[in-house]
């Protein structure tokens, strides 16, 4: 598996934007598909936004959609989720995961084999 450290959490305006990041390291980044997921409190983990290998291909959760952007750069093995027009209703744990496969339908946390330890992002109002 390849391991994933995520950054770039914090504390927020509504209406503010945070990058985080994600730095993966022992197995070929390029093998992985990156997504990132968050938890808020008492809530299922739940899917955000997937990359494909060579970034070309992306989905996100509607309601993310038009706000947060994921991408990667695979000559620093790291992926990267832009969020603007943050919302309290964004304030989670996010979560860096990568599997091998990669595919509009793979969205469940099942779906992706390796994890992060995850990073705090909240959001006031």
């Amino acid at each position: 598996q390849v391991q994933l450290v995520e950054s770039g959490g914090g504390l927020v305006q509504a209406g503010g934007s945070l990058r985080l990041s994600c730095v993966a390291s022992g197995r070929t980044f390029t093998s992985y598909a990156m997504a990132w997921f968050r938890q808020a409190p008492g809530k299922e983990r739940e899917f955000v936004a997937v990359v494909s290998w060579g970034g070309g291909n992306t989905y996100y959760a509607d309601s993310v959609r038009g706000r947060f952007t994921i991408s990667r750069d695979n000559n620093k093995n790291t992926a990267y989720l832009q969020m603007n027009s943050l919302k309290p209703e964004d304030t989670a744990v996010y979560y860096c995961a990568a599997d091998t496969m990669f595919a509009n339908n793979r969205r469940h946390a099942r779906d992706f084999g390796s994890w992060g330890q995850g990073t705090q992002v909240t959001v006031s109002s």
